[in-house]
């Protein structure tokens, strides 16, 4: 009944949250579950932060919104600390992930007109990916499931499989602006990208003058142990778009990209309302604070041992219900012997919340504060899980 007047565009689990406390969300009974899904890793640092919290409210104080019409030294000051921290030199903030998505496409295509070649505006993309719901972002994905309903796709985008480099070269032309790629792709399965495929893609765009564009949207900001996956690799994009984790819930996001890529984007080529104001700078500088501090990656990745060992175990133990676990750092990925719709439901009755994905996957995307005794509740929910699901299909058989 509460929903009657929204859109009727989410399938929403009955649960309604009043609160969070660090890994934690409680409803408005009182109930205490586990989130391993982190609103889709968004949550990094975690429900209630008390250093985020406190810059929100400091900063509330002061001044919520400016125009981009005005110098903001809260982006100024971000934005020095991320490209001090990457292989970017510039930066444009946006609210969103399909934003920062809009702003790398554009960059690129940008880029390639100020050089001279206005017929250079194709991006060559990859199956199973998902780079957010826009029109332009939707045929970037490729996936019909998206596309369906919406008109003709928008032109310019041509999808190969996934980790097929010679597909990538096939679909190479004289239109070809750049590459797009998730290094690990998130709805898609939690599927990496091989290092031998990422440096392939590299050295594909340094031949044809193309642009490498990296969506580290949910792979990006400590998800997977380093501050940015493509970082395992030892590749360096053009340009690469962020959010989700970037503002630990705060709408926040950002298109990152060297002085080279990004001088064809003057005074006037690309904007934004709400992208960049203060609030969401403090609250970004905040998060910022705690994932760039000391040992903190080093953590995400000690308590992804945790992780990995224990769903090592649950795999072996219920093969009939776990058929593989994949993924890096906190961006895990658990595929289902049984439906994953069937799995998902057992977590959820177990306490512990997960995230759908493609290829019958669920994802685990705790925040990146997770304490190794919260990975091992984590894994003993999950287990019970498994054990529901073993038990149904025994009594159904």
């Amino acid at each position: 009944m509460a929903e009657a007047a929204l859109y009727d565009t989410y399938s929403r689990a009955p649960l309604r949250f009043e609160r969070g406390e660090g890994v934690w969300l409680i409803t408005e009974t009182g109930e205490r579950y586990l989130d391993f899904g982190a609103g889709v890793a968004v949550t990094s640092v975690g429900h209630g932060h008390p250093h985020v919290v406190g810059a929100l409210k400091e900063q509330a104080d002061k001044v919520w919104h400016l125009s981009n019409v005005y110098e903001i030294p809260g982006q100024e000051a971000f934005a020095k600390r991320l490209t001090d921290a990457t292989f970017a030199d510039k930066v444009f903030f946006t609210n969103s992930g399909a934003e920062a998505l809009e702003c790398a496409i554009k960059t690129a295509r940008r880029y390639q007109f100020s050089k001279g070649h206005p017929e250079r505006f194709r991006i060559v993309t990859f199956e199973g990916a998902f780079h957010g719901r826009t029109l332009a972002t939707i045929a970037a994905g490729g996936q019909e499931k998206y596309l369906e309903g919406f008109g003709p796709k928008t032109p310019g985008f041509d999808q190969v499989a996934f980790g097929d480099i010679e597909a990538v070269r096939a679909a190479v032309t004289d239109e070809t602006a750049g590459i797009l790629i998730e290094p690990v792709q998130g709805e898609g399965g939690i599927r990496p990208a091989t290092t031998e495929f990422m440096k392939a893609l590299r050295q594909l765009c340094d031949e044809h003058g193309l642009l490498l564009i990296l969506d580290e949207v949910q792979s990006g900001v400590g998800r997977t142990g380093k501050l940015f996956a493509h970082e395992w690799s030892g590749v360096t994009p053009d340009i690469m778009a962020v959010a989700k984790g970037i503002g630990g819930g705060f709408p926040l996001g950002a298109c990152l990209a060297t002085a080279e890529a990004a001088s064809g984007m003057k005074a006037g080529t690309h904007g934004s309302t709400y992208g960049g104001n203060p609030l969401a700078m403090a609250v970004g500088n905040a998060v910022l604070d705690v994932v760039l501090g000391e040992g903190f990656l080093q953590q995400v990745r000690d308590v992804s041992l945790v992780f990995r060992q224990g769903l090592a175990s649950l795999k072996d133990r219920y093969p009939d219900v776990i058929e593989d676990v994949r993924g890096e750092g906190l961006m895990l990925g658990v595929k289902a012997a049984v439906p994953s719709a069937e799995l998902l439901q057992a977590i959820r009755a177990a306490k512990l919340l997960a995230i759908p994905a493609g290829d019958n996957v669920i994802r685990l995307l705790p925040p990146l504060v997770v304490t190794p005794d919260e990975a091992r509740e984590g894994l003993a929910r999950l287990e019970r899980a498994a054990e529901t699901v073993r038990a149904s299909a025994k009594k159904t058989a």
